[in-house]
């Protein structure tokens, strides 16, 4: 499987947003179920996988993910919690034995959480992280 195609990185994205809304870690960053939260990171990971630019093109690219960050003040422990159910939603997707593709995926959140704790605490346009396109992943 890749998560070139969308429906794998659909499977883990929708997987993924069922377990969070309860969370009460990180409920406070996502706040309600919205329609668009799976298609747009679906889009965001299909890409960042070498898949089809659609998040670039079509939703708005980098710029977008930055602008939906800032102000939310995610937390380190928010960061963690997030990886950890991403990641179980992976293994629950059917990736658990797949061990480069997990390494890849999880260096890939890992990566972009990190930024999104700078974005999304920074005041100021200098203070965000200098992260401006969507990085490219491979396995």
């Amino acid at each position: 499987m890749s998560m070139r195609a969308a429906t794998p990185a659909t499977t883990i994205v929708s997987t993924f947003y069922d377990s969070i809304f309860e969370d009460p870690l990180l409920q406070p960053v996502f706040g309600h179920p919205v329609a668009t939260h799976v298609d747009h990171l679906t889009a965001f990971l299909a890409e960042e996988f070498g898949g089809p630019a659609r998040y670039t093109n079509k939703l708005g690219g980098f710029p977008k993910t930055v602008a939906v960050h800032r102000g939310r003040k995610i937390t380190e422990p928010q960061r963690q919690r997030f990886v950890e159910r991403f990641m179980a939603a992976v293994d629950q997707a059917g990736f658990a034995d797949d061990v480069p593709f997990r390494k890849t995926v999880k260096s890939a959140i890992e990566f972009g959480t990190r930024i999104a704790i700078v974005n999304s605490n920074a005041t100021t346009e200098d203070e965000l992280h200098p992260q401006r396109v969507i990085p490219h992943w491979r396995w």
